[in-house]
């Protein structure tokens, strides 16, 4: 974090007048929220880095825009148009992953320092509305919309297993064809059944719309994000919002359109591994927690309690023979469906498992022995994504090239709509 608020500080002493550091606010551990703007133009445009913990990528990637906007008039004055680059949502999120961030990027090193706060810790979320909300980091994020009223805003993801895809509040005609050709050149597969977007209308190949907010329990939030979000609290000034998520380690077969020999039966087994998968975790969590305390544990616990809530009303709804009480079918099931599904499953499983080994690894003792059953489930479902997937690492600089493409697509199509001239309020 510190790395990155540094080289947009020498960015901006290299740029003076051009472009422009300043300090929106600052997150619940105090640490400074940073916006980098470049331009002088009347149309913002407002991209958010590190909504998401454990996603990195989004930090090369707003200095690579800034660098290009900086480097191209096109992007700055000649499209009227000012960027505004927040480095990182969730600063304090991204501090607990340092563990894994210098490599060597290996699925094991990856789940055994993981972090993402549970559910309503994460900066993007209003799960009581905009007036209600209580993160720091959320009223920052409110505030520069309100304040920038960008035609365009995009939230910067990363896949950690998969491909890439976007989804966008309102379609962007010809960004599916762009987002292919970047995918392509870069070598990036595309994730056709996106899990995130599973009950989500597509608008072409690995572009989803990001329907209205509805109301839903507290399951229902975390897997399908049907609760109001500052993806969609922009609609007012008429912002588009393009949600980019870039593949950490990618995997061929989420880009596989083909028609499965027997889907009910892969529906059975992934919902199977889960269920057991869940009665483990929750052995392993019965027999941690008691021994777990102070700030750490309570932190790394929020998420284990969220992703064991999700679990087994997953298991239902993907399950063929169950009735999960909602009334929705799945989709039609693609191979891509069907991967994206066993790949999501298998990260659940793995998520918890590696936040329940920092539980123990951090309290300093293990009287129940639970660290060596939790490092032979680490290491057998790491194994999994490899040869059961075909996982393959994406270097960084290919990650963050890819969704800088994705951006400067969705830049250049929702400005072909924007009206000039029309300077933030405030």
């Amino acid at each position: 974090m510190d790395e990155l608020g540094a080289h947009a500080a020498a960015l901006a002493a290299r740029h003076p007048g051009r472009a422009r550091l300043r300090r929106v606010g600052t997150s619940r551990a105090g640490t400074p929220l940073l916006l980098l703007s470049v331009g002088r133009g009347g149309r913002q445009a407002l991209v958010v880095a590190g909504p998401h913990a454990n996603e990195p990528v989004g930090g090369a990637t707003v200095l690579r825009l800034a660098e290009r906007a900086l480097a191209d008039p096109r992007l700055t004055e000649a499209a009227d148009a000012t960027w505004n680059l927040l480095l990182s949502a969730d600063p304090d999120g991204l501090r607990h992953n340092e563990g894994w961030l210098t490599g060597p990027y290996t699925l094991g090193r990856y789940a055994r320092h993981f972090f993402r706060p549970g559910f309503l810790e994460q900066p993007e979320w209003l799960p009581d509305g905009p007036g209600r909300a209580t993160l720091p980091e959320t009223r920052v994020l409110l505030a520069l919309q309100d304040e920038l009223r960008p035609f365009l805003q995009c939230s910067l993801h990363g896949v950690d297993v998969g491909g890439g895809f976007a989804e966008v509040t309102d379609e962007l005609p010809g960004l599916a064809r762009r987002m292919a050709h970047a995918a392509t050149r870069l070598g990036i597969p595309r994730e056709l059944g996106a899990y995130d977007a599973l009950y989500w209308p597509g608008l072409g190949p690995a572009v989803y719309r990001i329907p209205p907010p509805r109301s839903g329990d507290l399951t229902a939030a975390i897997t399908e994000a049907a609760v109001d979000s500052t993806w969609c609290h922009p609609r007012r000034h008429g912002t588009v919002t393009a949600v980019v998520e870039a593949p950490m380690w990618g995997v061929a077969a989420v880009g596989d359109t083909s028609a499965p020999a027997d889907a009910d039966a892969v529906l059975r087994a992934v919902s199977r591994t889960l269920r057991h998968d869940t009665r483990r975790l929750r052995g392993l969590l019965a027999r941690v927690r008691p021994h777990a305390a102070g700030p750490d544990a309570a932190r790394l616990l929020a998420p284990v309690d969220d992703y064991l809530l999700v679990c087994p009303r997953l298991a239902d709804a993907w399950d063929p023979d169950t009735d999960d009480g909602t009334g929705r079918p799945l989709p039609p099931m693609s191979t891509a469906r069907l991967a994206a599904l066993r790949i999501a499953g298998r990260r659940l499983a793995l998520r918890t498992a590696g936040l329940l080994h920092q539980v123990v690894t951090r309290a300093g003792h293990d009287p129940v022995d639970a660290l060596p059953e939790l490092d032979r489930l680490l290491d057998a479902w790491c194994a999994d994504y490899h040869e059961s997937f075909g996982a393959r690492w994406i270097p960084v600089a290919r990650q963050a090239e890819y969704q800088t493409r994705v951006v400067l697509a969705a830049f250049e199509l929702a400005a072909r709509h924007a009206p000039r001239g029309l300077l933030p309020s405030g």
